[in-house]
């Protein structure tokens, strides 16, 4: 009898499903609004799911009642007491199989280390750090809070420097930086003045998806964009050794995963990051994420239901899973 596992990745911007069966042939897709519900609150994250859900099972030919195993990464689940609302939404969709829950980062760790088990760094538009021992019976975290909570480096950070760095500029307090021109160009504005000002009148809203411009700038060889980078990877590191020290991972050989966009912006990112890291823990692995990361929460449902995976299961399900987008 063919068993079928279903994998989400429920994010600040969206939500993914993906329906495979056993030998990990992706059969089913779905897509939705976001899933995390410090963005949409429950209702929100109920519907979001059950709708990409829907689909996916839709896609795939299947009934809910035909999945043997689920596995869910939630972006803001990362206390306790968030689990029972979140076990009620995931009831309401009426899989037949057991079910597992983590944060959305420890998506990554799952599909980018075979060994299953270390330190996971996440850093897109927000950023956040967890892990796991071999045993997964001991997890270590930060919490996932933000700037607000000292855990800075995603995008919404980085392009938040960048503005008191132009700031800086404009006052008196700081260097000149081409980060001010590249801003004043995005924003369409007419200088400097004017895009402290709208931004300050809220005419204008700084996003986070503007923060490749400090990249951009710095491989110009802005010395200001540089050194936010570098800033960005210390932050990064920093979290990072949190975890591992919770862990008590500093003598081990272990996997450190890198999730998110922002690590696509330049090698001195992951420089910095690797030399705060390795100045305590000097066997830290580092892997830059290829697969999907829902592949982790297909991974995770196959555990719920007592299947282990092995390499030749987790290439097939990286491919499949890439051919189908």
């Amino acid at each position: 009898m063919t068993r079928y596992f279903l994998g989400a990745d429920l994010g600040a911007t969206n939500t993914r499903i993906v329906i495979t069966d056993g030998d990990g042939q992706a059969l089913g897709f779905g897509r939705s609004g976001p899933g995390n519900h410090e963005v949409v609150g429950y209702a929100g994250f109920q519907a979001n799911l059950q709708q990409a859900v829907g689909r996916a099972l839709a896609s795939a030919g299947l009934q809910a009642d035909q999945i043997s195993g689920a596995g869910f990464g939630i972006a803001g689940y990362d206390w306790p007491p968030q689990a029972e609302p979140i076990q009620q939404v995931i009831r309401s969709l009426h899989l037949s199989g057991p079910f597992e829950l983590v944060n959305d980062v420890e998506l990554g760790l799952l599909a980018g280390s075979e060994r299953g088990w270390g330190v996971a760094l996440g850093s897109g538009t927000g950023c956040n750090c967890r892990g796991w021992d071999a045993s997964r019976t001991r997890r270590g975290q930060v919490t996932g809070g933000g700037a607000m909570y000292g855990e800075f480096a995603g995008a919404s950070e980085l392009i938040w420097m960048a503005m008191r760095a132009v700031a800086y500029e404009w006052t008196g307090r700081g260097p000149a930086t081409r980060l001010s021109a590249a801003l004043v160009e995005r924003y369409a504005v007419q200088d400097l003045e004017q895009l402290l000002q709208d931004s300050m009148c809220q005419k204008i809203e700084i996003n986070a998806a503007d923060a490749p411009l400090v990249f951009q700038v710095a491989a110009e060889g802005d010395p200001v964009a540089l050194e936010l980078i570098r800033w960005a990877g210390r932050e990064l590191g920093a979290m990072a050794l949190t975890v591992i020290r919770q862990l008590g991972f500093e003598g081990l050989e272990f996997d450190l995963v890198q999730i998110g966009s922002l690590f696509e912006g330049s090698p001195l990112l992951t420089e910095e990051l690797k030399a705060v890291v390795h100045a305590a823990a000097p066997a830290a692995r580092f892997i830059r994420l290829a697969a999907p990361p829902i592949m982790g929460a297909v991974l995770l449902g196959m555990s719920a239901a007592g299947l282990q995976p092995g390499k030749a299961l987790r290439e097939r399900l990286t491919a499949s899973l890439r051919a189908g987008g």
